[in-house]
């Protein structure tokens, strides 16, 4: 009887690692099955491309189906877990549950944003984690050029022409750049608008905006935001969103229908209910071969929601990266394997080369093998890197044309509505 590996969690971490699976087990001698709440893996990096209109938001995700060729793919969202008995539940998109019994469980259910209880932000901001989030940016940025360019007292003009953004990390930087950018672009539509001007407001609770780079390229990603007129608040937290403007720690209120919240993110809710150990921020703790403590040899959990040992930091557990979370799952596959006959387990020390974050049009900052880029050269490079890892032929040449199209010939500026959203049919007698 073939062994059954179950894999929870479709993003870069369980993707990979089915991949790997794929690879690596001979054939017949295993049975993976992958659950995920959709059928496509979302490459969270060009998220912000997609807000900002540079790419086709149905061009930054991965089919499952159509990458995976021996992997059973269940659609629904693993909800809890009997260890004792080598059981998962998962609910599937129709609300029924399905119990799976595995021999091997690898954790991947990655994370959520982060919020705390700032009054009014869960009822007032946005996010931007999701293909939804994604579109529904891009869409808030429109509706609100659209309103404020109707409206003739320039009083009631200035909060939709107002933008907030608090979290100045990689996710925070990136949005913000491209989501300014477009609007920039596309502000000569709107008379009234360009005449009034935009406010573009970036906050950030620390000294310093992507404290994951070089102080340097720090103060250029700030530079590069600062001139083209984006203020930037560091030291400076959120107080308060209401519907029409979000007050800060320093007393300021600023004006603005959109606040966005990239401060941070934390394990998803599904994981505490599999009754494994956690550390303190909520994160499974594994050794460094990704075994969960108390079940060697059974269950493994990478990606976000895994305290893995960062081997570039003794003593700390790795960032929630994709870079991180994609090699976790190219070993902890082999690791599985290994419990299976096939090779032997090895510890995670894999250690990043380098980090990449676009700044909008041609500018972007980069560290390569420990070499510091900024402006153009690091643009092109985090545009290479991104096709480099994205999966699949047919994958990497739609960003190839999406991203060439929109140096040719601008930015999409039209709203795509909620993709995916049924519109209701109405009724008439009238024949």
């Amino acid at each position: 009887m073939a062994w059954h590996v179950v894999i929870a969690g479709g993003g870069f971490g369980g993707f990979y690692a089915a991949r790997a699976l794929e690879r690596v087990l001979p054939a017949h001698s295993a049975r993976v099955t992958l659950v995920n709440d959709a059928n496509f893996m979302l490459y969270t990096p060009l998220l912000p491309g997609a807000a900002g209109a540079t790419l086709d938001p149905r061009h930054v995700v991965v089919p499952l189906r159509s990458q995976l060729k021996h992997t059973d793919l269940l659609i629904g969202r693993a909800h809890s877990a009997d260890p004792a008995k080598g059981t998962l539940t998962v609910r599937r998109i129709d609300g029924e549950e399905v119990i799976l019994a595995y021999d091997r469980l690898v954790v991947a259910l990655g994370s959520v944003s982060r919020t705390l209880p700032i009054p009014g932000l869960a009822e007032h901001a946005i996010g931007l984690k999701s293909l939804s989030d994604a579109t529904a940016l891009r869409n808030q940025v429109l509706s609100c050029l659209d309103i404020a360019e109707s409206l003739d007292d320039p009083a009631e003009r200035a909060d939709y022409l107002g933008f907030v953004f608090v979290g100045a990390g990689y996710a925070g930087v990136e949005g913000l750049a491209e989501l300014q950018d477009f609007a920039s672009r596309v502000i000569d539509l709107y008379p009234r608008c360009r005449t009034q001007g935009m406010r573009w407001v970036l906050v950030e609770a620390r000294e310093r905006i992507m404290g994951e780079v070089s102080k340097g390229l720090s103060r250029f990603a700030r530079r590069e935001l600062e001139g083209r007129g984006i203020e930037v608040l560091t030291d400076t937290t959120l107080r308060e969103v209401s519907n029409r403007s979000a007050t800060l720690s320093d007393g300021q209120r600023v004006l603005a229908r959109t606040v966005v919240w990239t401060a941070g993110v934390k394990p998803a809710a599904e994981v505490a209910r599999l009754r494994l150990p956690l550390e303190g921020g909520g994160r499974i703790v594994v050794d460094s071969k990704m075994r969960v403590e108390g079940h060697h040899g059974q269950i493994w959990a990478i990606g976000d929601c895994a305290a893995v040992p960062d081997p570039a930091h003794r003593g700390r557990p790795c960032p929630p990266t994709a870079q991180h979370a994609l090699r976790q799952g190219r070993r902890v596959a082999r690791n599985v394997a290994a419990t299976l006959g096939n090779g032997r387990e090895k510890p995670f020390r894999w250690r990043s080369l380098g980090v990449v974050a676009e700044l909008g049009h041609n500018q972007a900052v980069a560290i390569t093998a420990g070499v510091r880029w900024r402006g153009l050269p690091a643009w092109f490079i985090a545009r290479t890197y991104h096709l480099l890892l994205m999966p699949g032929l047919g994958r990497k040449l739609r960003l190839l044309v999406d991203w060439n199209v929109a140096l040719i010939f601008g930015r999409d500026a039209s709203d795509p509505g909620r993709l995916g959203s049924r519109t209701p049919l109405e009724y008439s007698d009238e024949p």
